[in-house]
Formats: structure tokens, C-alpha cells, sequence
């Protein structure tokens, strides 16, 4: 290939090649070629012009294939450029004249569309050059358009974009024409082809005034048909045409409007009124009249209301968010009145509104959520609560306590649902994104946040019940101080209204959520809750049969409290076990007599009662099996065990009770088998094995029901497939930023999407990832996809001959029945098949003998031969896992030859997907099926199928099974990787473009071979050479394929490269290709280049590439920007903030958790490699990404209002260094701050490691002249506090624990820095308002105990590191530890009622551990200066100042801690005492005090422990020093001297020693027995003196050390 890197064609090398060869020499000329001719001398060029011409215009003819025309046209645009244009007339005419050939040929086509392609290229690229050329070749491309087939047309509206963008408004007088041309291509019956149309039609609108203005109209219609039966691709290329189009037409500049004939402004209402119309009533013809006509009387297409959704967001996201803030009053009114009553058509049926409120909610999230900063997204919370607040003046009447005893039912009332749903999940969201700096949003009560929420909880709409419910639960996520005030609330509230229907179910549902909401907050919530909100279970179960009106409401309600208890875990839970388990006995009939009884006297209603209360059990137990697998022990599974028997039984019947019943039962009756089939499946098989026969009945039943017609393979079988199968089946079921509505469009046309109100209980479960609310399926597919998992479980563990007959028996359904139903039925069954074989491999089970295998192979080679192509990857899937039970070779080999001999003589698209699938499945799980000839065989049919050309579908799957072969042979496969590769290539350079899938599965391939070679890539053999020049030659074409996923393997494959053969990838051009993707624009307001595969591909690629060579990354990233072409815009100015900034500017606005992983591992990488050697540049970046949040001012947070005399100056600090100049970051999140917190820790941890210099002030200044690039972290101090001072003051809790942490890290490193200045003084000691000031609001009443706990760590830091020598500035760090001190002593009674006991416990212990600390501290400074002082003395009779000074500052630490040392000690030694009680043996578990320790309570004793283990050296240090100075004598004011007998306990902390009982307590039985093991505990080198200074004292103690 080096012969090919030449100016002119090396035409004797290139006769000298073979066809294949010479396409890719060919190729591999046109890319050296645009990369040499931009920097070859003008006059070079010119000199070789007329010959690089004549052989570029001669490659026209020679049918090139798209990536090759695509470099041809590049190379001549740019040829013409830099040399003479003269002759570029002659090469237009000859295209022109290429393109009106009359040849139709199919081998003539590739020449006709090189032709089109080159004259787009030319055009873009000399522009008005050209003259007045382009009428002529747009009227012949134009009419070529007519004729062309779908490859034709594609290309010409490729080619008309590009004209358009080089002549500018120099084409209007061909706007028209080509504004037609376009038209009839987006609704064009080829996907991309519409795509294409959507993007020339996207340049034209540039310059094209008509289509923003007089035809935008038209332009709206036409785009919501080019929805209708679109896919992924089409909606969000038309999405971006139509709301880049309203976008324009909405900000058009008046001059521009008056300057030319028949142009109106269009108004924001206008422009939301034609997406609204598309919206309700999708491409049927409209008139834009009046608002009535607006109503619409026919059901719109889900995909049009899907892609006008998405226009949406590109109309207010072209807007921008600045634009968003001021009109967010009038968006929010138009979209919600899009699923108001004023248009009953959009919301008729549960499965519309459920569609719409998907809709509405994305276009909040995506605007709201991704455009506005904290503060501007606070008001819209603001905006949204006022919404709620006017839904709700239509209730308020009879919603007073007297009128809640009758039903709500006016229409008024339920035409707010679902706008309240809407509402109520975009202000959860809102507040739980918000996290704590949404307190000052709760707090504010002009605005009633929680007053609002709470007062929908009543809502007769049960859709709204839990959307308030839910909304609830994400404030008690963000806010964790307000779940107990929120479930105090609702509790009261259920109480007392329990006689109303939605009072109880509303609150019920409210307490559950917020249960729920616990294990995300990690100082929990006090015990007591758990004991009240059981009882008040009881008691709502208890009562449900006293007044039958509201009996279901009461059950339901019950049993969901129980269930959301569970949710709490083991520590909770153990405590009402009994309780649960009595209620878990009564609720089913002893036995089966009991329950024909039952059956027989009940009526419609009482049935439903029952079986609410039945499923509601149910499921309370299958939670606690979830989340306390610590309390499954033996027995209490035997407890659970005795009402299955009766609960199966039941299932059984359940039949001929509906039957008898009617209607009625319906949904209870599949409710209580969904919660009886996922309890079954999470229980030991073991348990309930005598009623198999029974439950394999009725999961028959359900997979053939003749009732069942919701076919929905797209929940059911993705699961059971290999995620990269389904790489197969298009973007539709991959991981998009639009999933939450795109998978609406999976389910079928009758199905509704999943939803809250499908399955209460899921309100109390956590979302799934990327989801912002549970979207529970409907109980018809709901109940299928239980009983597919719990007979995947059974049937791995019933007898074979049972299998046998339950095979043969799900294969005669499936022949019995036909069309539709048939389909439905077989997928059920395959389902549920494919998960038993999934089973059966997890535990290694095994099939069974020959007659079990033979029904078995014949079900799945029925599907794999079914039309529904996702059934198709589930049956290659199930049958290579098949092989892989049967574990048996020649059955293996008996697959194979059967797929091998299908796709032999199959000539369908189906049969020869299916098998050619099935071949690379069967590798996949067996790596190799033996032997050599079989892998030749495969190979072999699978290289034909992929050259199949007449179907893209056949070369899709081949070519992806045909990758999974090449993953899996391993070494055998070394022998077929260079024709393999030679294949990829060839496919690469020839397949269209518009075959997006094709390339991608050609991509996978490539990855494969990539693997395949490994580090052989390194190597300099010309074989060798040649499969490297080859990889990276198929990398460069699909690096400039148009579709997004195909540049992601493109990337994936560049990494690999770079991983196995770094020196052979250019570096610059590949991190230029990443920055053009990362930095787009489009990516960062989520358009077009968001395709989130490919956004995570460029991470995970930069991310490796930093690990190796950061700042070559970093610098390649900035020469990128300044060289790059002039339409590159980034938003982020990288020549000024890096890539690093970049990355943190993504990092704020990227929704997607996995991708803000990977940019926080990326921006650790660099800081890592080079933060020391750029120490500025970062600790600016990290400085102005915590400066820049002019959301909150700092001062606010801050009490200032302190007695000390240095307040005022404290107050000075904050303010003096207001920072008004323009930041890069604007508004950044409170995550964003809290990463670039930590960053700034790990830059101080790396400089640690750099050298002295660092924290050597007089060094650094003496390097730093030397050489002023030097930087040392000691000069950024000042900056370094700042930092720390504006997290540790924010309103958001994880951001201030990040700055005292910051803080803490500072003080350690630098405390011992000496001041060069002011010798005697260190350098911290300048900054001392600015710790007190940072420290203070962590000790207000209201701040949470786990920043206390850090601020106390930091005090005891700053106090011990003798910064501070005077003893007036000392006291003001030391009183906020005396505020802390006072608040232990106040006892468990004056403890916050906030938080679970633990937190308490945490918070005591730090306090306890810093005085600990503080007067070890002291302790040692008076020893020192004691022994100082004595060889001062021996020496000299010296009175220097300075050491007066500091033994004046030892003593009066000394004497501040003294005060209130008899407190202390006391504080001290019940701690201890309860460490000693915690560190016994489990066996003395049951003498431990039944009411806890001195600083615990017997229930959160789990909890407790860490806090104790984390404390107990610095206490008992401590208190060892203190027993040593009394000579264990305690000096008690009332008592006088007395010895030190024994520590207080929780039963003696108040009495005096004349009331204390004169024998040994159970307590001091436990300490002696632990004293006992004294000896055999390890003991801590570091605490050696503390060991032998407390040897009396543990005499009498019993205490050990560990």
C-alpha cells in the first residue's frame, strides 16, 4: 500500500493488481491523496493538475462503490480549490452528461451516482465559483430524481444539500424546485432516502424564507407524514427539520421580515399550535383556524405522536434555555393542555393517555431537565406547582374533611388526571435532580410545594394517587430530612380519614413510596416508624370487613404497608416478623375443605376482597424474600410454607370462580396469579415440589389462553435473547435518549405501555435504569412474563418423563391453533422454553434422554423459521443453549448439518436468517463445534450469504454470525482471517450506505478480527502490514459512514487498534474525530449526534487513550479546535478550558449515568497523568466550575450572627472575593461541583508524591525564579481554601461534605508549612476566618448529623495542628465543639426525631472522637514543652519570647479542654462501655441491656457498630491520659475523692454512687467475661501506650483492645 501514497495514481502498481486489490489500492490513494493536497505548494499542483484531474474524472466510469465516489468527489473539489477552477467546467459538463446517460443498467448505476456525489462536492466546495452553472446542473439532477431508483434518489438529496451549502442564497432562484423534489422524498417508502430528503431539506431552510414562513404550514403537514410508519432514523431527522423550521420562523429578525415580500412572523402560539396539531391529529389535513378544529376525531398513529414529541424538543432546544426561562409559562400551558378535556380524542382510551403522558413527560425532562440551570429550574418548579395549585381549585370544594365520606366523581375533577400525572412526575424528577439545593424550594411557603403534592393525594383518579405518591418519594430522595415529617403526615392523615376510599388508598400508596424512598437515604429513618406503620396495617386489615364500601381500599392498602416495610431490610424487619407472619397464616383457609366452603358461600364482591388481600400477601412475602435473604432461615421458611398448599389450590380454581363470578374477577384473578407466580419462582423449588403437576397446569394454561391475543415478543423476549443479537433488530431495542417513548412504538397497537396504575405496589420499587418512574406492564402481559420466569425455574426440576408430556403438550397447542392467536401462542411457549434452558444451564442441569430432546428441538425449530425476527434470535438463542445441555458432540454436529442443509436449499429470507443465526449461536456457547472442517463449513456459507446483495437482511445476519465465529474459534480461526478480512473490506467499499445495518454488522466483524489478531498487529512482516493497512483502511470507511451506530464501531474498532498496535494509529486524527462528535453542538443540547451508543463509543475510546497518553490526548484536542473547519462551533471554548473542560462542561449536561461514569474515569485519567504538570490550568478549571454557581449566593448559608469579635471579619471573607467576571461554566450542577471537589483532593494527593516542593513555600518561591513555568500547589493556597470554603458553604449536603473534606485534606497537608514572612508562624495561619467561617453552618440545629460528624473531624484537625497559637482565635473554632459537645449531653430524648437512631449515634461518636483527639493533642504539647523546658533550662537561663509564647499556647489548649474534661471523661467511658458490650461474643447476645448502650438503641445495634469501630482508639487514648493525670482518682464535686470502680451505664449514668447496687450487675458480668479474652485480642502497635497507661483501669473494666 505505500506505492499507493503518491500525488498521481501509481498506474503501473495498479494494473499490476487484481479486481479487489485494485478497489482497495484505489481507496487507499484517494485518502492519502485529501490529506496531502492541502499542504502541497499551490504551484505543485498546478503542475500536476491536468493529469491528477484526467485520473480522477476517469475512476468516475470505473463503478465505484460509495466510500470510493465519496473521496473521488473530495479529492476533485479540493484539486480545484488549490489549483486552476478553469477547468472545472469540463468536469461538471462531463457529470452532467454522466448523469443523463440513458443507460439504466444495473452496472452502469455506480457511475451515475458518482457523478451526482461529485457534483454535490464540487459545488459545496467552490460555491459561486461556478457562476451561474448550477440552474443547469440542478435542473438535470432534478429531473434524474424522477427516474432513480431508491439509491439514486437518496444520493441526490445528498448532493442538492451539499450544492445548497456551497452557493448559499446565491441558489434561490432552483429554491423551489428543489423544495418539491424533497417534498415527495420524505414520504419517500425508503427510511433513507426520507432522511436524506429531511437533511437537504434542513440546508434549504437556511436560506429558503418560504418554508419558515408563507409554506411553513405545508412544511409541518408534510413532516408529520414522514412520521407516519417511520423508524428511529427518519423521526430524528424530520424531528430536527420541523423544530429547527418553527425555531426560525419564531425568532426570524423583523428587518429581514420587512425586507422582503409576503413574510410574517409566526408567534410562539402559532408555532406550538402546529405541533400541537400534529400531535392530535397526526397527518390528516387541517386547517390552522380556529381552536375547536383542534380537537380531532380520529386516533393518531403512536409513531407521528412520537416524532412530533421529539420536535418538540428540538423547537425548545434550538430556542435554547435562555429562551426556555422566560417562556417556560407558556410552553408548560400548551403541552399540558395537549392531555387536558380540551381534546377527550388524544386521551379516549387508557392506551392514548398512557402514550401522551409519556409524550409530556419527555419533553419536560429534555427541556427542563436538560436545558436549565438549578436556579431556573427551581422556578419552573415554581411554575409547576402553580399548575398543580389551579388543577386543584376545581376539587377544593368537596374536598373538605366533611365531604370526603362521598365518592368524587364529576367530570371536572377527572379531566385533571392526567395533566396532574404529567405535572406531579416532572416535579419529582425536578426536585430529586435538584438533591438538597432544592431545600430552599420546600421551604418556601408562598409557594406550598408539599402542600400541594399532599393535597392531590385525594384525587379520585388513582393514576394521580400515585403520581403524587411518587412524586413524594423523589423529595424524600433528595431531601432526606423530610421522609420523617412526610410519613408522620401521612400516617396522621391515614388515620384519620380512614373512612374515605382514596384517603386510604392515596396515603397508603404515599407512606409506601416514601418507605420505599429509605434505602436511598442513607441516615435512614427512626425505628419507631417501622412499629407505627405496622400497627396501623393491622388495624386497616383488621377493620376492612366493618364497612364494606371501602373493604378493597383497606386490604389493598394494608397489605401494601406491610409489603413497603419489607423494603427496609433485615435490621427493621427481624422486629416485626412474628407479627407479619401471623397475618401471613390468617389470611389463607387451613385447609382445602375450608376453602371449598369458602368457595361456595362467597358472592362477586367478597371474591375480589379476598383476592386483593390473597395477592397482597403474596406479594408482602415476595418482598421480604427480596430484600431480608438474611432472616431466611430454616424455620421461618417452614413458618412461610403451611398456606402455599392452600394458595396453589386456590390458583387452581380460580377458573370456575371467574366463571361463576363473571367479569368482575377478572384483574383481581390475573393479579393474585402474578403475585403467586414471582413468590413461587424466588422460593427453593424444594419447598413446593408435591404441587408441580397442579402449577405447570395452569402456566400451560396461560401461555394458551384463548382469551390471551396481547402478543407483545419486545418485554417478553429480550431477556432471553444475547444483548448483542439484538444488535440485529435496529436501534428500536437499544439503549437510545429517547427510549422512554421510542418503546412504546415495540408493544402492539393494542397494548398499552407500562404504567404506575397497573401494579400499585411497584410504587415502593426502584425505577429502572434510565427510567425517571416504575413502568409496570398491564396484568394481562404482566402475569405472562411472571409464568414464563416460574416455568423456567419448575421445569428444570420436575421428572423427565413430566417433561415429556408437558412438551408434547405445549407443541399440539401450538399446531392447534392458527394466524394471530398461533403467533401469540408460540411465542408464550418459546418464552417460557427459552428461560427453562437458561435455567437448566445457570444450575447445570440436564435435558433428559432422546425422547425429551426430539420435542424440544422440533419447538425451536419451529421459531426459528418464524416471521417475527426477535423470535428468531430467542430460537438461536434457545437452541445452541440446547446443545450446551444436551452436552453431547454428536448432537451438537447434528444442529449444525441441520442449519448447514437448510441454508444449502432455502432460498427465504426467514429460513436462511434463522440458521445462519443459529450456526454462530451454537459457537458462541460452545466455543467450536470440534473440529476444523466444521468451522470451514460454516465459514464457507456464511461468506456466500453475506455477499448476498439482493437481500441486506440475509448479509446482516450472516456477516453477524459469521463475527460471533470469529469471537469464539479462538486460534482455529487464524487461518481464515486474511480472506475473512479481505471480505469485510471489499463489503465495506461496495454495500450502499443506506444499508446501515449491513455496515454495522460488517463493523462487529471487523472488532472480531481485530481481537482475533491481537498483538500480532504490532509486527513489521509485510503479511502483517497488510491486515493492519486493511483495518485501518475498513475503520476510515466507517468512520465516514452516515449512520451514528456504524461510526461507533468504527471507533470501538480504532481503540482496539490502538490497544494491540498503538504506533501504527494516527493519534490526531483520531482524537480530531472524537472531539467533532463529543463537541457538536447537537450532542450537547441532545439532537441530532446523540446517538447514545455512539457517545459512549468516543468515551470509552478517549478514556483509554488518557490512560497512555493524556497530555498528547489533551494537546491534539486544542490544535484540533483552532485548525478545524469554520461551520464547527463548539459551544465550550476548548482553546481555553482544554478537553478537560470540555468534558466537564459534557459531564453537566449529559443525562446518562453509564456515560457520566465514563467521563469522570476520563477526566481522573488526565488529572492523574498531568495535573501536576498543569497544576494551574486544573485548579482554574476546578475554581471556576465551584465559582460558577450564581444560582445560590455562599453568604446565605452562613450564620454570621456569632458572639466572637472575629465575626464580623468572618463575614469579610466571605464577600471580599466576589468573583463577577464571566465564568466558561454556567450554572453547573451540584454533582459537577462535588467531582470537581473531589479533583481537587486528588491533585493535592498527587503533588504529595511530586516532591517537597509542593509544600515548601521558600523552596517553591526560590524554583518558581529560577524557572517561572515551575508551579507548586503551596502557591495556590489561598485558592485551594476558596475552593473548599464555597463547597463547604453550599446548599447542597453532598457538596459540602466534599468541601470539608477538601478542607480536611488542606489542613493535614499544609499545617506544618512555616511562614517565611513571620518566622514562628505557619502559613495556614492567615486563613483562620476562613475556616472558622466555612466550619460554622455545619453545626445550625437543621444540618444533618453526617456533615456535622465531618465538620467535627475537621475542627479536632485544625485545633490539633497548632496553626493557631493565640488562644482568642482558637476559642471560635473551639466553641462550635463545645455547641456539639452540649448538644450530646442533652441525652437520647433531645436527639433529632429526623433520622434513624444510628445517625445520632455517629454524629456523638465524632463529636466524642474530635475532643479525643483535641486533648491527646494537648496532652503531648504539655509533655514536650515539660522536657523542652528542662533542657532549656539545664543549658541556658533563656527566656526567648517565642518560647514563651508557645508554652502559653500549650497550656491554655490544655486548659480549654479542661473545662469540660469531667463531662468528657464521662462521655468518654460510657462509649467505651458500650464498645466492650458491642465486641462481646455472639453468644452473650442475650445479655446485652435490653434498651441499648449509653449512645445506641438495642434495635439499630447493626447500624452502630461501624461508628464504634471508627472511634474507639482516639476515646480510649484519651481517656487512658486522663485516668493517668488523676492517678485514677474521679473528683466528684458531690462525692468527693473516690476510686474509679466502674464505668456509667445506661442504668447509671443519672444515679450517685450511694444508690448504685453493691453486687455485680449482668453488666459487669460481661465485662469481666470479655476481660477474660483479653489476651487473645490483637493489639494495635500504634496504641502501646495507651495499653500500659490503662492496665489498672482495665482491671477494672474489663475492656480489651483490638
Amino acid at each position: 500500500m505505500e506505492l499507493a501514497h503518491s500525488l498521481l495514481l501509481n498506474e503501473e502498481a495498479y494494473n499490476q493488481l487484481g479486481e479487489f486489490q485494485k478497489a482497495e489500492f484505489i481507496f487507499e490513494w484517494l485518502r492519502f491523496l485529501e490529506k496531502l493536497l492541502p499542504v502541497t505548494s499551490r504551484a505543485d499542483v498546478r503542475e500536476k493538475q491536468k493529469k491528477l484531474a484526467e485520473q480522477l474524472t476517469s475512476l468516475l466510469n470505473s463503478s465505484p462503490g460509495p466510500p470510493t465516489r465519496k473521496l473521488i468527489a473530495k479529492n476533485l473539489a479540493i484539486l480545484y480549490s488549490i489549483g486552476d477552477a478553469f477547468s472545472v467546467y469540463q468536469t461538471v459538463d462531463k457529470c452532467n452528461e454522466l448523469i443523463r446517460s440513458k443507460d439504466d443498467s444495473p452496472s452502469y448505476l455506480p457511475t451515475k451516482l458518482a457523478a451526482v456525489v461529485c457534483l454535490g462536492y464540487l459545488y459545496k466546495k467552490l460555491g459561486r465559483i461556478l457562476g451561474n452553472s448550477f440552474t443547469d446542473t440542478v435542473g438535470n439532477v432534478l429531473k434524474a430524481v424522477k427516474s432513480a431508483e431508491s439509491q439514486g434518489r437518496y444520493e441526490i438529496m445528498l448532493s442538492l444539500q451539499n450544492i445548497l451549502n456551497g452557493l448559499g442564497a446565491a441558489a434561490t432562484p432552483c429554491h423551489r424546485d428543489i423544495y418539491k423534489a424533497a417534498r415527495s422524498c420524505l414520504t419517500d417508502r425508503s427510511m433513507a432516502v426520507r432522511c436524506a430528503a429531511a437533511k437537504c431539506l434542513l440546508e434549504l431552510q437556511k436560506e429558503a424564507v418560504f418554508m419558515w414562513s408563507t409554506d411553513l404550514d405545508s412544511v409541518a403537514t408534510l413532516c408529520f407524514k414522514s412520521f407516519d410508519g417511520s423508524n428511529y432514523d427518519v423521526r430524528i431527522a424530520v424531528s430536527k427539520l420541523l423544530g429547527t423550521v418553527l425555531a426560525r420562523a419564531v425568532t426570524c429578525k423583523q428587518a429581514t421580515a420587512s425586507a422582503r415580500q409576503n413574510v410574517r412572523k409566526i408567534s410562539l402560539d402559532e408555532a406550538m399550535e402546529l405541533l400541537g396539531t400534529g400531535f392530535l391529529r397526526g397527518s390528516s389535513g387541517f386547517l390552522r383556524a380556529s381552536g375547536d378544529i383542534l380537537k380531532g376525531i380520529s386516533s393518531v398513529s403512536r409513531d407521528i405522536r412520537v416524532g412530533v414529541t421529539q420536535a418538540y424538543v428540538v423547537f425548545v432546544s434550538t430556542l435554547g434555555g435562555q429562551w426556555l426561562e422566560r417562556n417556560f409559562s407558556s410552553l408548560l400551558s400548551h403541552i399540558l393542555d395537549l392531555v387536558s378535556q380540551s381534546h377527550p380524542k388524544a386521551i379516549q382510551t387508557q392506551m392514548d393517555a398512557i402514550c401522551c403522558r409519556r409524550c409530556i413527560s419527555f419533553i419536560l425532562r429534555a427541556t427542563v431537565g436538560g436545558l436549565l440551570g438549578e436556579k431556573a429550574q427551581i422556578a419552573a418548579a415554581k411554575e409547576i406547582c402553580q399548575a398543580i395549585w389551579k388543577l386543584k381549585k376545581v376539587v377544593d370544594v368537596v374536598m373538605s374533611d366533611g365531604n370526603l365520606e362521598t365518592r368524587i366523581g364529576t367530570t371536572d375533577v377527572t379531566a385533571s388526571q392526567h395533566v396532574l400525572v404529567c405535572v406531579l412526575h416532572e416535579l419529582g424528577s425536578l426536585v430529586h435532580g435538584l438533591g438538597t439545593t432544592a431545600a430552599p424550594l420546600l421551604q418556601d411557603s408562598s409557594t406550598g410545594v408539599l402542600d400541594a403534592v399532599i393535597s392531590v393525594i385525594l384525587h379520585p383518579s388513582i393514576s394521580v394517587r400515585l403520581a403524587a405518591a411518587w412524586c413524594l418519594r423523589c423529595i424524600a430522595v433528595a431531601l432526606p430530612s423530610y421522609v420523617s415529617p412526610l410519613l408522620d403526615r401521612c400516617i396522621e392523615r391515614l388515620s384519620a380519614l380512614k373512612s374515605s376510599p382514596e384517603a386510604v388508598t392515596g396515603y397508603s400508596f404515599a407512606v409506601a413510596a416514601l418507605l420505599g424512598a429509605v434505602k436511598h437515604c442513607p441516615l435512614g429513618i427512626p425505628h419507631g416508624k417501622g412499629k407505627v406503620i405496622m400497627t396501623v396495617a393491622e388495624d386497616l386489615l383488621c377493620s376492612a370487613s366493618q364497612n364494606s364500601r371501602i373493604s378493597i381500599q383497606r386490604t389493598q392498602a394494608g397489605w401494601l404497608l406491610v409489603a413497603s416495610l419489607m423494603t427496609l431490610g433485615p435490621a427493621v424487619v427481624q422486629h416485626y416478623l412474628p407479627r407479619m407472619l401471623l397475618l401471613w397464616k390468617c389470611v389463607f383457609p387451613l385447609s382445602p375443605k375450608d376453602l371449598e366452603t369458602e368457595r361456595s358461600r362467597g358472592d362477586s364482591f367478597t371474591w375480589q376482597v379476598t383476592l386483593e388481600g390473597r395477592a397482597g400477601a403474596l406479594c408482602a412475602i415476595k418482598t421480604f424474600v427480596s430484600y431480608c435473604g438474611g432472616l431466611l432461615t430454616d424455620e421461618v421458611i417452614q413458618r412461610l410454607l403451611p398456606p402455599l398448599p392452600c394458595a396453589v389450590d386456590l390458583l387452581t380454581r380460580l377458573p370456575s370462580i371467574h366463571k361463576m363470578y363473571g367479569n368482575a374477577l377478572k384483574t383481581p384473578a390475573m393479579t393474585y396469579r402474578h403475585r403467586l407466580y414471582e413468590l413461587l419462582a424466588l422460593l427453593p423449588p424444594k419447598t413446593y415440589e408435591e404441587r408441580f403437576c397442579a402449577i405447570l397446569k395452569e402456566l400451560v394454561a396461560d401461555f394458551t389462553a384463548t382469551d390471551n391475543q396481547m402478543a407483545a415478543s419486545t418485554f417478553l423476549l429480550p431477556p432471553l435473547c444475547h444483548q448483542d443479537d439484538l444488535l440485529l433488530l435496529g436501534p428500536s431495542l437499544q439503549e437510545t435518549d429517547h427510549r422512554f417513548i421510542e418503546e412504546q412504538l415495540l408493544l402492539g397497537s393494542n397494548i398499552a405501555g407500562g404504567s404506575l396504575e397497573h401494579d400499585p405496589y411497584s410504587i415502593y420499587e426502584k425505577a429502572a435504569e434510565g427510567d425517571s418512574v416504575p413502568k409496570p406492564l398491564p396484568p394481562a402481559l404482566s402475569v405472562i412474563s411472571a409464568a414464563v420466569r416460574l416455568f423456567g425455574v419448575i421445569f428444570s426440576h420436575v421428572a423427565e418423563s413430566q417433561r415429556l408430556q408437558v412438551l408434547d403438550k405445549l407443541l399440539a397447542s401450538i399446531k392447534q391453533t392458527k394466524g394471530a392467536r398461533q403467533q401469540t401462542v408460540q411465542l408464550n411457549i418459546v418464552s417460557a422454553f427459552s428461560s427453562f434452558l437458561k435455567h437448566l444451564a445457570s444450575c447445570k442441569g440436564s435435558l433428559g434422554p432422546e425422547e425429551v430432546r426430539r420435542p424440544a428441538l422440533t419447538l425451536v425449530m419451529g421459531a426459528l423459521e418464524s416471521n417475527n425476527p426477535l423470535l428468531r434470535c430467542a430460537a438461536a438463542e434457545s437452541l445452541a443453549r440446547l446443545a450446551q445441555v444436551v452436552a453431547d458432540s454428536a448432537f451438537t454436529a447434528g444442529l449444525a448439518q441441520v442449519s448447514f442443509d437448510k441454508l444449502k436449499s432455502a432460498r427465504d429470507v426467514v429460513s436462511r436468517t434463522g440458521h445462519s443465526l443459529a450456526l454462530g449461536s451454537l459457537y458462541r456457547y460452545l466455543g467450536g463445534i470440534g473440529s476444523t472442517q466444521h468451522l470451514n463449513a460454516c465459514v464457507g456459507i456464511l461468506y456466500t450469504l453475506s455477499q448476498d446483495n439482493t437481500s441486506p437482511d440475509v448479509q446482516t445476519w450472516a456477516l453477524h454470525s459469521l463475527s460471533l465465529i470469529i469471537d469464539s474459534a479462538g486460534p482455529l480461526y487464524h487461518v481464515h482471517v486474511e480472506p475473512t478480512l479481505s471480505l469485510v473490506v471489499m463489503l465495506l467499499l461496495t454495500v450502499p450506505p443506506a444499508y446501515a445495518e449491513v455496515h454495522q454488522s460488517l463493523g462487529r466483524c471487523l472488532n472480531a478480527l481485530i481481537t482475533t489478531l491481537g498483538p500480532e498487529l504490532q509486527g513489521s512482516k509485510t503479511a502483517v502490514s497488510a491486515l493492519r493497512t486493511s483495518c485501518l483502511l475498513g475503520c476510515a470507511v466507517m468512520q465516514d459512514n452516515p449512520d451514528c451506530l456504524v461510526q461507533a464501531q468504527a471507533i470501538s474498532c480504532l481503540q482496539q487498534l490502538h490497544m494491540f498496535a498503538p504506533r501504527h494509529v494516527n493519534l490526531s486524527s483520531l482524537v480530531s474525530c472524537l472531539c467533532e462528535i463529543l463537541l457538536d453542538n447537537s450532542v450537547l443540547v441532545n439532537l441530532c449526534s446523540s446517538y447514545l451508543l455512539l457517545r459512549r463509543a468516543v468515551l470509552a475510546c478517549l478514556r483509554q487513550l488518557v490512560q497512555r497518553e493524556a497530555a498528547e490526548v489533551s494537546e491534539h484536542a486544542v490544535t484540533f479546535v483552532k485548525d478545524c473547519r469554520e461551520d464547527f462551533t463548539p459551544e465550550i471554548n476548548i482553546r481555553e478550558v482544554g478537553l478537560e473542560g470540555a468534558l466537564l462542561s459534557l459531564l453537566d449536561k449529559e443525562l446518562d449515568q453509564r456515560l457520566c461514569q465514563d467521563i469522570k474515569e476520563t477526566l481522573s485519567h488526565m488529572l492523574t497523568s498531568v495535573a501536576v504538570e498543569k497544576l494551574s490550568f486544573w485548579l482554574k478549571l476546578c475554581k471556576d466550575v465551584l465559582a460558577a454557581s450564581a444560582d445560590f449566593t455562599s453568604v446565605a448559608s452562613v450564620d454570621t450572627t456569632q458572639e466572637e469579635e472575629g465575626a464580623k471579619e468572618d463575614d469579610d471573607v466571605l464577600t471580599s472575593e466576589s468573583d463577577e467576571r464571566s465564568h466558561p461554566f454556567t450554572n453547573p450542577k451540584w454533582s459537577t461541583r462535588v467531582f470537581a471537589a473531589e479533583c481537587v483532593c486528588k491533585i493535592i494527593s498527587h503533588c504529595e508524591n511530586a516532591g517537597r516542593a509542593h509544600f515548601d513555600i521558600t523552596l517553591a518561591q526560590e524554583r518558581k525564579q529560577r524557572d517561572s513555568r515551575d508551579d507548586f500547589l503551596v502557591l495556590h493556597l489561598a485558592d485551594l481554601i476558596r475552593m473548599a470554603f464555597m463547597a463547604a458553604t453550599d446548599h447542597s449536603d453532598q457538596l459540602r461534605l466534599s468541601g470539608l473534606q477538601t478542607l480536611l485534606v488542606v489542613v493535614r497537608r499544609f499545617a506544618s508549612v512555616p511562614e517565611p514572612e513571620f518566622p514562628g508562624h505557619v502559613i495556614l495561619e492567615q486563613y483562620q476566618a476562613n475556616v472558622g467561617a466555612a466550619l460554622r453552618p455545619a453545626f445550625a440545629p437543621e444540618t444533618p448529623p453526617d456533615v456535622t460528624a465531618k465538620a467535627c473531624q475537621v475542627c479536632s484537625a485544625w485545633i490539633a495542628s497548632g496553626v493557631v497559637s493565640d488562644l482568642n482565635d482558637l476559642r471560635r473554632v473551639h466553641q462550635l465543639l463545645i455547641s456539639s459537645l452540649t448538644k450530646v449531653q442533652a441525652g437520647k430524648e433531645a436527639q433529632s426525631q429526623l433520622y434513624n437512631e444510628s445517625a445520632s449515634t455517629m454524629e456523638i461518636l465524632a463529636v466524642l472522637k474530635a475532643w479525643a483527639e483535641v486533648y491527646i493533642v494537648a496532652v503531648e504539647r504539655e509533655k514536650n514543652q515539660s522536657d523542652a523546658h528542662k533542657q532549656t533550662v539545664t543549658i541556658t537561663n533563656s527566656t526567648d519570647e517565642s518560647y514563651r509564647d508557645l508554652t502559653s499556647s500549650a497550656d491554655g489548649l490544655l486548659d480549654l479542654v479542661q473545662a469540660d474534661l469531667g463531662t468528657l471523661s464521662k462521655l468518654w467511658l460510657a462509649a467505651l462501655q458500650d464498645f466492650a458490650l458491642l465486641t462481646l461474643p455472639s453468644e452473650y447476645a442475650s445479655q446485652l441491656p435490653v434498651e441499648g448502650g449509653a449512645f445506641y438503641t438495642a434495635e439499630t445495634i447493626e447500624n452502630a457498630r461501624p461508628h464504634y469501630h471508627n472511634s474507639w482508639a482516639l476515646i480510649l487514648y484519651a481517656t487512658a491520659l486522663w485516668l493517668t493525670s488523676t492517678g485514677f482518682l474521679v473528683v466528684d464535686p458531690d462525692e468527693g475523692v473516690t476510686n474509679l470502680s466502674r464505668p456509667v451505664t445506661p442504668t447509671t449514668m443519672c444515679q450517685d454512687s450511694s444508690s448504685r447496687a453493691a453486687v455485680k450487675s449482668p453488666e459487669d458480668e460481661l465485662v469481666w467475661n470479655f476481660s477474660a479474652r483479653l489476651d487473645q485480642m490483637q493489639q494495635w502497635k500504634t496504641l502501646l501506650l495507651a495499653y500500659m497507661l490503662c492496665k489498672h483501669f482495665l482491671m477494672f473494666l474489663g475492656l480489651g483492645l483490638k
